[in-house]
């Protein structure tokens, strides 16, 4: 398909045209006329031997322009006579070091991933807004004061001392993107599909470039095992369905057999990192035929790992309710009482006390835990479960 084609293309030609000439900004405008003509001239007259270079000469051709009328401005006829047609497109892919150049460390997280997949994932600035459901003249900003720090940056890999911080902004970017799309934080649906793909598909174009990179394999194996649920995780209405009620004959079979197998291999030939834990742990769900055969005691000592190596509020979290699972809720529950208090207004700590105290048989508490969690969450999918559940309890009680 030629937007397809075109959007892998995109950062490479990018990535080419900010190595020879600099200035991101002059060629992203450069690289959009190209493929802008690409899109109105392939259809007709077929879709070139190399589009790479093709799209390359064009977009430096305009680029050249452009210098060339900027010099006539500012009279520097001289350095104009200087600039040489483009020579033939180079076969290296620079899209690792447009990778980590929009993973600068000079810019927010936020500027961080609107610009990977405006630069990278070859998105609109509107197709971002949507996604994140701002305004369009939001991630226009941030595009822009992204593309603005970087006008010095050389453009080129960051020195090997540098290479492991900022590979580790590039993994956190794209775990970002794709837990926005597969759990939208906000909005009416509860998938984004066009981001998780996206990540999906920038993680495996990592992985090309640096496949002994354990924590590399480790993303894309969590990424693929975590997306293999999908269709299983919405009724046909939209409805959300949790993962012990999920249909896991709609699973994709192919994804999680890819995961296992790259999760698997990769765990006995790298140093062990936080996203093959997370990989770990999704393969071991993943591989259970129904819930009730979940190995819980391993996904627990997996949570225990994890939380050694990498802390945070929502490890903690999860492995509480890995110990509930093992050790019955009232252990969970007892340990919820000593969460981070940065967790205290997040939806996901009420939805998880509510979930314990339903199985502890304590209903009209965990009814007013399911309705706190729905008031906290601005995801619509997730009001109408929470809510459900909730009433669920009530109409179980009967009249006070």
């Amino acid at each position: 398909m030629l937007e397809e084609l075109l959007r892998e293309q995109a950062p490479q030609v990018l990535g080419a045209l900010v190595r020879r000439y600099g200035d991101f900004d002059a060629c992203e405008d450069a690289v959009q006329e190209a493929l802008l003509a690409a899109s109105l001239q392939w259809p007709g007259e077929g879709v070139p031997a190399n589009p790479r270079s093709w799209l390359i000469t064009v977009a430096s051709r305009r680029r050249i322009e452009v210098l060339r009328n900027e010099a006539a401005r500012t009279r520097r006829e001289e350095t104009v006579a200087s600039w040489t047609p483009p020579e033939p497109a180079s076969s290296d892919d620079d899209s690792l070091t447009l990778l980590m150049l929009c993973c600068h460390p000079a810019l927010t997280p936020q500027s961080q991933v609107a610009l990977t997949l405006r630069a990278v994932g070859g998105l609109t600035t509107g197709e971002i807004a949507r996604a994140f459901l701002v305004p369009e003249a939001t991630i226009g900003q941030r595009i822009s004061r992204a593309k603005a720090k970087l006008q010095g940056a050389r453009f080129a890999m960051p020195p090997a001392s540098e290479q492991p911080e900022r590979l580790a902004a590039v993994l956190h970017v794209l775990y970002l993107v794709f837990n926005e799309g597969y759990t939208a934080s906000s909005g009416t649906s509860l998938h984004r599909v066009e981001l998780s793909a996206e990540a999906i598909r920038l993680t495996r174009q990592l992985h090309a470039s640096l496949p002994a990179e354990g924590e590399v394999a480790g993303l894309l194996a969590l990424l693929l095992l975590t997306d293999a649920r999908r269709p299983a995780r919405t009724t046909a209405d939209g409805a959300l369905v949790p993962l012990p009620e999920q249909d896991r004959s709609l699973w994709d079979a192919a994804a999680i057999a890819e995961g296992t197998e790259l999760i698997e291999s990769t765990l006995r030939s790298a140093p062990v990192g936080p996203y093959q834990l997370q990989a770990a742990i999704a393969a071991v769900h993943d591989s259970a035929a129904d819930a009730d055969e979940t190995d819980w005691r391993e996904i627990l000592m997996l949570y225990e790992l994890l939380e050694a190596t990498a802390p945070g509020p929502m490890v903690t979290l999860n492995r509480i309710v890995a110990v509930a699972m093992v050790h019955g809720p009232a252990a969970g529950l007892t340990l919820l009482d000593d969460v981070d208090p940065a967790l205290q207004d997040h939806h996901r700590l009420a939805a998880v006390r509510a979930h314990l105290l339903e199985l502890s048989g304590e209903g009209a508490a965990a009814q007013s835990a399911y309705e706190l969690a729905a008031r906290l969450t601005q995801s619509v999918p997730e009001q109408r479960y929470l809510r459900a559940r909730a009433a669920t309890l009530r109409s179980s009680a009967g009249p006070s």
